[in-house]
């Protein structure tokens, strides 16, 4: 169990996270929603230890420290990869250094992707780099797998075709939390959505509470929101009346 206890993160006088508390059990494929500054990245980074922050992260009931931390891999688009340091290279680093390394998972994943084996991250497309940092997320053998927009620059079919081999190759005991912005996409594969907003989390429900009523994913996070579906409307409305006021 990865619990979030009460976690509060401000950088200078802006505060980034506000009192967010949830768990995320064995198993389960969370998608974890918000728009752009609404703290997904600062929570993902908090989890990790790799921002200072109040409040406590746990896993199993443990502070997660270097004993535990090879439970947790993050995939980010900031990359955490050895730029210069080919993919066959990167296989036998993990190799020595994670017991559980999946390397027929590698394998699949870098012909799936249609990754070089023998080409330094640095010289690939941003597409291709963010690929490679999910594959080695998903290869290290860690039991949680936090994803921060992890496709940024990947096409529909690239992404729609991942998340099926996604579902198809997660052991039951294997957790995913995935930050993205691609609500549609993801709504058949994740089994929960988190929704934070400026920080504070505002909405935890799984999918499964949202089809028997009937909601979309969407529609739920407009909710959440407080979306208004006027706004476009009104602007237009009001460009409009602008332009018929104005001289020739």
């Amino acid at each position: 169990m990865l619990e979030i206890s009460h976690v509060c993160k401000s950088y200078g006088a802006h505060p980034a996270l506000k009192d967010v508390s949830f768990s995320i059990g064995p198993g389960e494929l969370v998608g974890l929603f918000g728009e752009n500054g609404a703290g997904k990245t600062t929570l993902m980074k908090s989890i990790l230890g790799l921002v200072r922050h109040r409040g406590a992260v746990l896993l199993d009931g443990e502070p997660i420290t270097r004993a535990n931390i090879h439970r947790l891999s993050f995939a980010t688009c900031e990359h955490s990869f050895f730029p210069n340091l080919t993919p066959a290279g990167h296989r036998d680093f993990y190799r020595d250094h994670f017991p559980r390394w999946r390397e027929k998972r590698f394998q699949a994943l870098m012909e799936f992707f249609q990754l070089p084996m023998q080409k330094v991250p640095r010289k690939l497309s941003t597409g291709q780099k963010n690929q490679f940092e999910v594959v080695l997320a998903l290869c290290q053998g860690a039991d949680y797998i936090l994803m921060d927009e992890p496709f940024a620059g990947n096409d529909v079919f690239n992404r729609e075709d991942f998340y099926k081999v996604l579902l198809g190759l997660l052991e039951p005991t294997e957790t995913v939390l995935l930050s993205t912005h691609l609500l549609e996409e993801v709504e058949q594969a994740i089994s929960r959505a988190v929704l934070l907003r400026r920080g504070e989390l505002v909405g935890d429900e799984t999918t499964l509470e949202l089809e028997e009523r009937g909601e979309t994913l969407m529609d739920y996070v407009k909710s959440a929101y407080h979306y208004r579906a006027d706004r476009v409307l009104r602007t237009l409305d009001q460009l409009a009346e602008g332009e018929e006021g104005e001289e020739p």
